[in-house]
């Protein structure tokens, strides 16, 4: 079997399928709870779960106070258990369940991890909650300090204490420790050295009743802990059925990923209940390498993986296309709601505004100079531009702007750069680089000159170049420095001429912003009224403009030149970029994601105000042919121009191309290894070269 066979499969793209898992229990009924239990495994089992996650003593049900030290209900306890182990034999997940069970005189409140007729072993709670209406001090003894032994439970003899993680042999990653309810509310929850031992998968069986604000707060936890621990953390809360005589409870049931939600449960539900969602344990794993401090840490405690017990286990390696099951942005830099979408704006405005203002303040200059062309980029750096000059109290007059016009330059976007500089209040200016270009073109002796229609690379950097060398010069001239306008999308792409071209600047304000994001920046200027009247209707006329460099003249149809239809999709690019810098993950899995995020234009959600005209689909092929223009473009030709990048701020936490921040690499290095992954494991057709 060829990889390219298994594509589709969750396994061979580096994931596992969770679920929350809320039985409807009967009070101090252990039989009936197992079956419950069962009910629930076997539809985990239906929908492909790898790993179920049970509420906590979920098999007598949690609110029994002094029943739990009934030998009675301990008995029919280990007696549902063996149904469950039973049951177990022919599902698939691993089930984590909760039992109160017996050993050397003491009664623990445990979590079991269940595989295929097997106890992985049992993890006993380490904090007893003893305050409130919480009494589990009366019934249950501390795990604390147990470590490396054993316990008998249903007839097996299996691992028991606090060091337990647990490992399939066969699925790279699949790693997940156990705690209980209360453990994660302590300073020091047992899952941080559960981390810190390998674990990626955290895993909380808890029973919490539910007062008023509870259900934000174990969010909360869920979701710092996640975060702070590099791990998905998946929660599952007591529901239906628990006694109510002083208590009420809610079934809350949460999967988290690196301080993310990716599913949640329906609460006060009145039947059982799962949730399931896919866990990215490749993406994990990356962010752990990345990350020195976690690493750190494992050394500040000792290196807990030299403490914790690994109990490996064997799962079956499914290749089974079973789809997705988690939220996946089309625009990774782009959030979807529209109260983080708000937020997001307002921080990266100010970000460009507040690095440019500092600079301008550094520098003392006398005025900023700025090429403005009518197209998104240059429209977004003039208004970071005006914002800097008003917190600094100085006129916007300052701000020089230029437009010049070349051999392309369409009268839309004339019209708009001057209108634009007007209703903002900078000094415009005019200069035809035609001349100029037409003479340095004559003294190449490039056919252009002598009247031929030759619109090769070099009749296109001519302007570009010109362009900024006037930009240049003219900054001399005027006690100025430049303003770059290039952005962090074609940064990634090398779509900018390099030296004395658009790559240059004395400091770059939109190199940390994606061209995906540029346009919701300028969209929110003017919903958020930092631009009104003319300026405001002028920057919703730019942004319904064709994006294109204007270089080459029109064809015989009239179609100007577009940069998208030469280079490809920068929805599309911005996808590959946030997963190859921020996650570095493979070309084929960065393939898998794209084709379940943008297959189909009707599913998933739409970043807030996408116009329903310019939602588009792509199919495997259209996929993987642009992700090998960009892998080609990213990796071996577009380095060089990185490495001499001029300052600018990094604004995406998705990461920055900055030489002396988020990404360093050689000038001279190759691509073949990302593109031949890519080409050995995606199920595509390709071209057969000559």
């Amino acid at each position: 079997m060829t990889n390219t066979d298994s594509f589709y499969a969750l396994h061979r793209q580096g994931m596992v399928r969770v679920g929350v898992c809320t039985p409807a229990v009967r009070v101090a009924d252990p039989r009936a709870n197992a079956r419950s239990a069962i009910e629930l495994a076997r539809t985990g089992d239906a929908e492909g779960a790898d790993l179920l996650v049970y509420p906590e003593l979920n098999i007598t049900s949690y609110a029994i106070d002094d029943l739990h030290l009934q030998d009675a209900i301990l008995d029919a306890s280990e007696a549902g258990i063996a149904e469950l182990l039973e049951a177990s034999r022919t599902l698939r997940p691993v089930l984590l369940v909760g039992a109160a069970l017996r050993r050397n005189g003491r009664l623990y409140n445990c979590a079991l991890a269940i595989a295929r007729g097997r106890i992985l072993g049992v993890v006993p709670k380490q904090f007893l909650p003893n305050y409130r209406e919480y009494y589990e001090k009366r019934w249950f003894a501390s795990g604390q300090g147990l470590t490396d032994l054993q316990i008998e439970v249903a007839g097996q003899v299996v691992p028991f204490g606090t060091n337990l993680i647990f490992e399939a042999s066969d699925i790279d990653d699949f790693i997940f420790h156990m705690e209980i309810c209360e453990d994660y509310w302590a300073p020091t929850p047992p899952s941080t050295e559960g981390a810190l031992a390998g674990a990626l998968v955290l895993c909380n069986l808890s029973a919490s009743n539910i007062v008023i604000g509870k259900g934000r707060e174990r969010e909360l936890l869920c979701g710092s802990q996640s975060a702070r621990t590099l791990s998905a953390y998946v929660y599952s809360a007591s529901g239906p059925g628990e006694s109510t005589t002083d208590l009420a409870w809610d079934g809350q049931g949460l999967i988290y990923e690196t301080g993310e939600q990716i599913a949640a449960s329906e609460r006060f539900e009145l039947t059982t209940g799962l949730v399931c969602a896919d866990i990215d344990l490749e993406r994990l794993r990356h962010d752990r390498m990345r990350n020195g401090t976690f690493n750190d840490s494992a050394r500040a405690c000792g290196h807990p993986e030299t403490r914790f017990r690994r109990i490996q286990f064997e799962h079956q390696l499914d290749l089974t296309d079973r789809g997705l099951k988690r939220p996946l942005r089309r625009f990774p830099f782009v959030p979807n709601t529209p109260a983080r979408l708000e937020e997001d704006c307002y921080e990266a405005f100010n970000i460009q505004v507040e690095g440019l203002r500092k600079r301008l303040e550094a520098t003392g200059t006398k005025h900023l100079v700025i090429g403005v062309s009518g197209g998104l980029d240059s429209t977004h750096a003039l208004i970071v531009a005006c914002k800097a000059m008003d917190r600094l109290g100085r006129p916007r007059s300052e701000i020089l702007g230029f437009t010049m016009p070349g051999f392309a330059t369409g009268d839309e976007t004339k019209s708009n750069a001057w209108a634009l500089m007007n209703a903002l209040g900078v000094t415009g200016e005019e200069i035809d680089i035609r001349p100029s270009a037409r003479q340095m073109l004559a003294d190449m002796d490039h056919p252009f000159a002598g009247g031929e229609p030759v619109y090769d690379v070099t009749f296109e950097n001519v302007q570009a170049g010109l362009r900024t060398d006037y930009l240049f010069r003219l900054a001399n001239q005027r006690d100025g420095f430049v303003v770059g306008t290039g952005d962090l999308s074609e940064l990634a792409l090398g779509w900018c001429t390099y030296g004395v071209g658009d790559q240059m600047s004395h400091y770059t304000v939109n190199s940390g912003v994606p061209k995906t994001l540029i346009q919701y920046l300028i969209r929110w200027s003017v919903s958020n009224g930092q631009f009104d009247g003319q300026a405001a209707t002028t920057l919703l006329a730019i942004l319904d403009t064709e994006i294109s460099p204007e270089l080459v003249p029109a064809d015989a149809d009239g179609k100007m030149q577009s940069t998208q239809d030469r280079i490809g999709p920068y929805e599309l690019h911005d996808f590959f970029l946030h997963y190859v810098v921020r996650h570095g993950l493979r070309p084929s899995k960065i393939a898998f994601l794209a084709w379940h995020a943008w297959r189909d234009r009707d599913a998933g959600q739409w970043p807030v105000g996408f116009p329903e005209a310019g939602r588009n689909q792509y199919d495997l092929a259209a996929i993987t042919k642009w992700l090998e223009t960009f892998l080609f473009r990213f990796f071996q030709i577009s380095q060089f121009k990185r490495s001499a990048l001029p300052n600018g701020p990094k604004v995406s936490p998705g990461g920055a191309l900055s030489p002396r921040g988020d990404w360093r690499a050689p000038s001279d290095s190759v691509a073949t290894a990302w593109l031949d992954e890519l080409r050995q494991n995606v199920p595509v057709e390709r071209p057969k070269q000559a």
